[in-house]
């Protein structure tokens, strides 16, 4: 009777540390949505003036990340951060080379990031790993290998000293008939906790 009530509480025990292990696990890939913009450097040239009723009108309706903001954003280790600059996005962008092109009913969609590391330890990432994009229908796409004429990829070996900044292309594969809506960026191959969103 003993040897049944400690086979139970063994299995109890081993039960509740696997379910603690899985919350650990599962809770630090994208928890949080941040799509509030930083304030950009016309809005700095402007701040020694008095705009109350314009600041107003902002608080109550506050700004979505687009095209041209840069959102602040956290990576799981400590003093890890970037400002993440969604710069250009061209909409059925053109192979860089002859020998790749997207499959029939595919184009591909090229946005241009700017990484800068705000932390104060180096950013070492495949910072396409972090990146996804989704249509109007909620329909989401993760990256894909290739060059595009716009301009080069983002390196997918990044490291960045504290102040240090990158840009590249990262490429997308969606159908023709998508529309695409959002793209988003998290640190860390997109295991970090704040996910940026930006429309387009």
């Amino acid at each position: 009777m003993f040897q049944h009530t400690r086979i139970r509480l063994a299995a109890t025990a081993a039960a509740a540390v696997a379910a603690i292990g899985l919350s650990a696990c599962g809770s630090g890939s994208g928890d949080e949505i941040v799509d509030k913009p930083k304030a950009n450097a016309s809005a700095d040239a402007d701040s020694g003036k008095e705009k109350e009723p314009a600041a107003e009108k902002s608080s109550a309706a506050p700004d979505v990340a687009k095209v041209g903001d840069t959102l602040a954003l956290k990576g799981m280790e400590s003093g890890s951060g970037l400002d993440v600059t969604v710069v250009k996005v061209v909409d059925n962008a053109k192979s860089g080379d002859e020998f790749f092109a997207p499959e029939d009913g595919n184009r591909w969609v090229g946005v241009q990031f700017q990484l800068v590391n705000t932390g104060t330890e180096v950013y070492s990432d495949a910072p396409g790993n972090g990146a996804k994009m989704a249509d109007d229908q909620g329909q989401q796409f993760g990256t894909t290998l290739a060059d595009i004429s716009a301009g080069p990829s983002m390196s997918s070996d990044v490291r960045l000293k504290p102040g240090a900044k990158t840009l590249g292309w990262v490429v997308f594969e969606v159908p023709k008939a998508s529309k695409a809506a959002t793209v988003t960026f998290a640190m860390d191959s997109g295991f970090a906790q704040q996910v940026g969103e930006w429309k387009l």
